[in-house]
């Protein structure tokens, strides 16, 4: 169902349906590891959505933001239009050489160096290294002494759920850039909201390269509005921690292994991840194969409503 030109990803519940049946309305997609229950977004003013976005705006997200992750004092903060926006223009910061990314990874990494001209390659010294940190699909964390390199990218996109985990206090190191997901832990993908935190010389030379207003208004207000939100996130927290206990009994209950994950998504080892994957979608349940493993298979959390389809669907 992907094409020959995508990348692998979750998500595709289109082709799911086209090949399995149904509406996508009916569809419980369990592909990806974004927050079933969204953040709550706020009203807005008016001039949000007619207005070109402003200074003040940014500078109020810049900060929520800012507070939220506790940023050191030393390392730059930038809002980009999803981390993925960041993730595509990185590796033109820095001359063009050697890249290690611990794998398997996120794909968009080590597809973005390569299409820069930088050579992707599995150990050594590089010029640059890519850890994603907690690790996707299998959560690994990485120590800092690890992630020591002159062009050093940390992507955080999951690790708002497990916050003690941070390797924020990196970001005053030169050469260090660290990636922040709002799309993740607060479940709002579709605002296409990011952030780069460290080092100030790439950080202004990455804003350069994004020009003007490259943050919605809505996403400022909305971004602003939920990074403020404290108690939110600590509920939150605690929910996905549950609910990623729930859908573990019910796999190894169905003789599936755990391999790692996050309360996001958790990775399991099957007989045959291909088999799995069709026998969930005949119920219409989207979940996540891998091209080089045939034994991973990958959930999200599924919505309220949908925990009864899938217990009924592993029965």
């Amino acid at each position: 169902m992907q094409q020959p030109d995508q990348r692998d990803h979750g998500g595709g519940v289109d082709a799911a349906a086209a090949r399995f049946g149904g509406q996508r309305a009916d569809w419980i997609d369990l592909s990806t590891g974004i927050n079933p229950q969204p953040y709550p977004t706020p009203d807005l003013p008016a001039d949000a959505w007619s207005a070109l976005p402003d200074a003040g705006a940014q500078t109020a997200l810049e900060e929520a933001a800012r507070a939220f992750w506790q940023v050191p004092a030393g390392a730059a903060l930038l809002a980009v239009p999803g981390a993925s926006a960041a993730i595509a223009r990185i590796p033109a910061l820095a001359p063009r050489g050697t890249v290690r990314i611990p794998g398997p990874t996120y794909n968009e990494h080590a597809a973005s160096f390569a299409e820069s001209g930088w050579q992707v390659v599995k150990g050594g010294k590089t010029e640059a290294t890519v850890h994603v940190h907690p690790n996707n699909p299998d959560g690994r964390l990485w120590p800092a002494a690890e992630t020591i390199a002159p062009l050093s990218i940390i992507d955080e996109s999951f690790c708002d759920i497990t916050p003690d985990a941070t390797l924020m206090a990196e970001a005053t190191r030169p050469g260090t850039l660290i990636l922040k997901s709002f799309g993740k832990f607060w479940g709002l993908a579709g605002l296409r909201l990011g952030f780069v935190i460290g080092d100030p010389a790439l950080v202004a030379e990455l804003r350069r390269m994004l020009g003007p207003w490259p943050v919605s208004g809505p996403a400022l207000h909305i971004g602003a509005a939920a990074l403020r939100d404290r108690d939110w996130a600590h509920v939150t927290r605690i929910r996905l921690a549950a609910d990623a206990d729930r859908i573990d009994k019910l796999m190894t209950g169905a003789s599936a292994q755990i391999v790692g994950g996050t309360p996001l998504f958790r990775l399991y080892e099957v007989n045959d991840a291909q088999a799995w994957q069709t026998r969930l979608a005949q119920n219409h349940i989207w979940t996540r194969i891998f091209p080089y493993n045939p034994r991973w298979l990958r959930l999200g959390l599924p919505p309220t409503r949908g925990w009864a389809r899938l217990e009924q669907a592993l029965a």
